[in-house]
């Protein structure tokens, strides 16, 4: 489960390192992308800087979060890596239209409601596993979670899909790599609690 993270100057700063490979018009756009940033948090249906393929490079463009869910129903924001590959509404992005969402740490809620802060003990941002898929409003993204490891588990049953630095561009431009990526198991990350009583949204 993953509903709602927060980016900052770091955050920007890291994504301006991954696409400095690219050529130039790219870079620029990218770039350009990363400057609209502001620290805060993202929410669910809001839009945000993601990392995806174009032109056989990796970029930043700005997508929203979520796929818009089915007669009205509630915005799809999460997606099961177990099951992902199955279903007829991912399967194709999971295939084909694969990002990397940046984030300095992401929020999870327990069973009584308090919030936990999750991030990695060993870099400043951690990136989670995603894919995207066109709508009339433009691009969205889900994020991927899986089974919960140990520092998750306390919390929540559920966590991102969180990737390493060296596999971002295997996630977005290999598909030999997805199931390899899709099965792995996170990386312990750093909890801190704030036991301020809040509602997810």
């Amino acid at each position: 489960m993953c509903g709602r993270y927060y980016v900052d100057d770091d955050t920007a700063r890291e994504i301006q390192r991954l696409v400095r490979k690219i050529d130039e018009r790219q870079r620029q756009e990218s770039i350009r992308a990363v400057e609209r940033m502001a620290a805060g948090d993202i929410h669910p249906g809001g839009e945000a800087p993601v990392l995806s393929e174009k032109n056989g490079s990796v970029h930043c463009e700005w997508q929203r979060w979520g796929f818009p869910g089915f007669y009205g129903k509630q915005l799809i924001f999460n997606a099961r890596c177990e099951s992902a590959l199955e279903k007829p509404l991912f399967r194709e992005s999971v295939l084909h239209r694969r990002t990397v969402i940046p984030a300095t740490w992401f929020y999870e809620w327990n069973s009584r409601k308090e919030k936990n802060i999750f991030c990695r003990k060993d870099a400043p941002v951690l990136f989670m596993a995603g894919f995207c898929r066109r709508y009339e409003d433009g691009e969205h993204f889900v994020i991927l979670t899986t089974v919960a490891n140990g520092s998750m588990e306390p919390v929540h049953d559920r966590m991102p899909v969180i990737l390493e630095k060296e596999e971002i561009e295997e996630w977005i431009l290999d598909d030999r790599k997805i199931k390899g990526i899709l099965y792995k198991i996170p990386c312990l990350l750093e909890r801190q609690s704030d036991y301020e009583q809040m509602s997810l949204f």
